[in-house]
Formats: C-alpha cells, sequence, structure tokens
C-alpha cells in the first residue's frame, strides 16, 4: 500500500484539514491517509491551545463521522505521538510508524485485511506547500525522507512556488517530492481562534468542543503561570496510557474548571489546575493496584471500591508523575468524599468534580449558579444533592462526608 501521513496540531481540526486529506487521496499517490496529531510540536509545544489528548479524540471524531457517513473513505487517527518522550520531531514519528510491524498491527486495527495490512508499504509525509518551502530547516529532514517521500499539496494563488521548492529539496537533500492540486478551504486555525467564527469547524468538532466548552476564556488559563501550564500539558499525555477517552477527558475538564474557580474565589490556580487535572489519574488501575495505593495514602479509611481511586490517585500522583504537593494530593485524595475541615483547593475540586461542562447526570444549574458567586454554598448544594440520592438508595454515608456535612450545617 502507498500510506499518506499527515501531521499537524489540529488545534482545532477545520474543513482545510480535511480538504487537504480529500485531495491527497484524489491524487493517486497515496491508498490510504493516517493522521497524526501533534503531541509535543517542536515549534509549538505549550504554545498549543489544548492539551494533545483534547486535539487528538476531536480530529478522531471528525474522521470517523466522516467516514460513518461515507464522505470520506480510508482515513485512520493514529496517536503514535503519545509513546514519544520530549519533542515530537517528524523524523521520530515516521521512525515509529515505517516499522513494519507497527503499521501491520494499526492497520489491522482499522480493519485493514491481512495481506493489505502486512505491506510492503511505501510512506509518504503530507504537507502544505508552505511548510514545503521551509522543510530543509526542519530537524533531520535526511532522516524523514530516509522514511518517506514529501508529497505536497499546492494551492492556486498562496504565492508559493511549489515545483522551486521541491527541486531544492531533491538537490540539496535527494529526497523524493511529488505535488498534488488542493481545491481547499480558505481557513487557518489562528484565524478560527482569533475571530471566534467556527463555522469552518466540521460539525462534529463544533459538537465536540461545544460538549467540554473549549476554547473560551477558562481554557485559556488566564492567571495560571506558564510552568502549571506545562504541567498540565504534560499530566494528560501521562494520563492517557491508563485512563479510557470519556474518564480523560472528564479529568481534565476539572483541572480546567477548578483553575478558573481558584481564580474567583483567591485559592491557588496552579495547585487547582493541576490537582482537578490528575483527580481521577488512578480511576481505572486494576483494583488491586488501587486498593494498595489507597491503604498507602490513608490506611483503612477508605476500603469501598467506589471510593478506592480518590487515595489511589494521591500515589499514584506521586509516584507516577511526580507530584510532590501535599495540599495537591490531599484535594485528589478528598475529592469524591470531602472531609471536616476542608480546605478552599479541596472545596474546588470536590466541586468542580461534580459540574464539569460534560457532566450531564442530573440538573445541576442551581450548583453551577452558586458556583458563579458562592464557593460554600455550592459545595453545600453539591453535598445536599449527593446525600439525597444516598438516602434514596440507602447507602451508608462515609465518615468523612459526615463530617463535611457537619461543617456545611446539614444533618
Amino acid at each position: 500500500m502507498n500510506i499518506g501521513i499527515y501531521g499537524g496540531s489540529f488545534d482545532p481540526v477545520h474543513k482545510g484539514h480535511i480538504a487537504l486529506v480529500r485531495d491527497a487521496l484524489a491524487s493517486g499517490y497515496v491508498d490510504c491517509v493516517i493522521v497524526v496529531p501533534s503531541v509535543r510540536n517542536n515549534f509549538k509545544r505549550y504554545s498549543m491551545t489544548l492539551p494533545a489528548p483534547y486535539r487528538y479524540y476531536m480530529t478522531k471524531a471528525v474522521c470517523d463521522d466522516l467516514t460513518e457517513s461515507g464522505k470520506l473513505e480510508k482515513v485512520y487517527v493514529c496517536d503514535s505521538e503519545f509513546g514519544i518522550k520530549g519533542i515530537s520531531y517528524t523524523f521520530m514519528t515516521l521512525e515509529i510508524m515505517t516499522d513494519p510491524e507497527f503499521m501491520t498491527e494499526f492497520l489491522l486495527e482499522q480493519g485493514v485485511k491481512k495481506k493489505k495490512a502486512e505491506g510492503p508499504h511505501e510512506y509518504y509525509w503530507i504537507m502544505g506547500s508552505d511548510t514545503l518551502g521551509t522543510f530543509e530547516t526542519w530537524y533531520k529532514p535526511e532522516e524523514i525522507l530516509r522514511h518517506a517521500t514529501l508529497l505536497a499539496a499546492e494551492r492556486p494563488g498562496d504565492g508559493v512556488d511549489v515545483e522551486k521548492a521541491a527541486e531544492s529539496v531533491r538537490e540539496n537533500l535527494g529526497g523524493k517530492v511529488e505535488t498534488f492540486r488542493l481545491n481547499g478551504v480558505e481557513c487557518s486555525s489562528h484565524e478560527i481562534l482569533s475571530s471566534g467564527d467556527f463555522s469552518s469547524v466540521p460539525d462534529a468538532a463544533r459538537e465536540f468542543i461545544a460538549r467540554h466548552e473549549l476554547y473560551t476564556e477558562r481554557t485559556k488559563l488566564a492567571g495560571v503561570s506558564d510552568a502549571a501550564k506545562e504541567r498540565f500539558f504534560e499530566a494528560a499525555v501521562w494520563m492517557y496510557p491508563y485512563l479510557g477517552e470519556k474518564r480523560l477527558l472528564h479529568t481534565l475538564n476539572v483541572g480546567y474548571l477548578s483553575a478558573e474557580l481558584a481564580v474567583r474565589f483567591g485559592a491557588d490556580p496552579d495547585k487547582a489546575l493541576i490537582a482537578g487535572a490528575l483527580h481521577d489519574c488512578a480511576k481505572e488501575l486494576a483494583e488491586d493496584s488501587q486498593k494498595e495505593m489507597a491503604s498507602e495514602y490513608s490506611g483503612d479509611l477508605f476500603t469501598e471500591k467506589k471510593l478506592l481511586h480518590a487515595p489511589a490517585g494521591a500515589i499514584f500522583a506521586h509516584d507516577g508523575f511526580g507530584e510532590k504537593d501535599k495540599e495537591i494530593l490531599d484535594a485528589i485524595c478528598y475529592h469524591t468524599t470531602g472531609r471536616g475541615g476542608m480546605s478552599s483547593l479541596e472545596k474546588i475540586v470536590y466541586l468542580a468534580d461534580k459540574i464539569e461542562p460534560a457532566r450531564q447526570y442530573m440538573d445541576l444549574s442551581p450548583i453551577r449558579a452558586a458556583a458563579q458567586t458562592d464557593l460554600d454554598e455550592a459545595v453545600r448544594l453539591t453535598a445536599l444533592a449527593i446525600k439525597g440520592k444516598f438516602d434514596r438508595q440507602g447507602r451508608q454515608t462515609h465518615p468523612a462526608t459526615v463530617d463535611m456535612l457537619r461543617d456545611l450545617g446539614i444533618k
């Protein structure tokens, strides 16, 4: 098979990206296109608006929707860059993806028949005409060309002499370069974010963005230090192998909302961002591992299966991610039950866990309204709602929660 690989930030994915994939397939050079959202882009790294998991799952939602609707075929999304430590340079991505065992397994997972999946394969790195002009300045371009032919989109009227740039790569680096005509949509991620006009974003991506309330004032992380933002981005990548899509996006949503609440109510937004983001990091570990970690952090205080992940998360964040701050670890530990004498940080993570934007399990509007002005009232309403649910189910209230209810004046 001739396999096209298309890397990018996709922050957000837009119709111009889709047009490029469509026309690359129509060019006849490639039989399929694998889209690879970047994890740590050398040119942007932490300046990207969203952490890698959001961009990966948003891009996948779009490609899956296009495939299921019959609008686009033989387009797959790959998470290969999540396994790269440090900056994800293009040559590293290609080293992984052109490995015969990796590619065979990946294609089989996409439903490609065994004979085709096993190859042999030829690889094409798909790029825009603007990036072809700067390709010779990329990190280890010779290594890229060792793995793949460059396949550059030629867009009429963009002012780039594609053939001249292609010939330069051929002469100076000895690489193979092919071009194809792009009948694309005039848009860019930068323009979309600058204008706030998301009409050039596919429906599936707009739905994803709306569900998680992305590209808002909240996700700009105003008041958060650059160091904390970088740590948040790294936490998102670290948790990716341990959590499924729904749980990972939930815990990251809680990080964003916790930082916003911390700014609003005078707590430390850096600590709130990290505590919120990591609060469910142990949620999908094996139960035996959760039990062991929970016991290490809090003795026999937490024994119920549904509660183990909270204290286990404190240990996992400490040992696995290197988080040493005791206030952050305690906020993770008590995010499910609360406790007596809660700090503002603990209240914030407890609250954010229950009301982050993707939560739809009950009418949260009264709690969300209270959270605009009164942290304690929002926590009280949350505790009342949970207590009511437990009472209806005949479930026993955890002792730590009893202490929290007493502090809140709830009997």
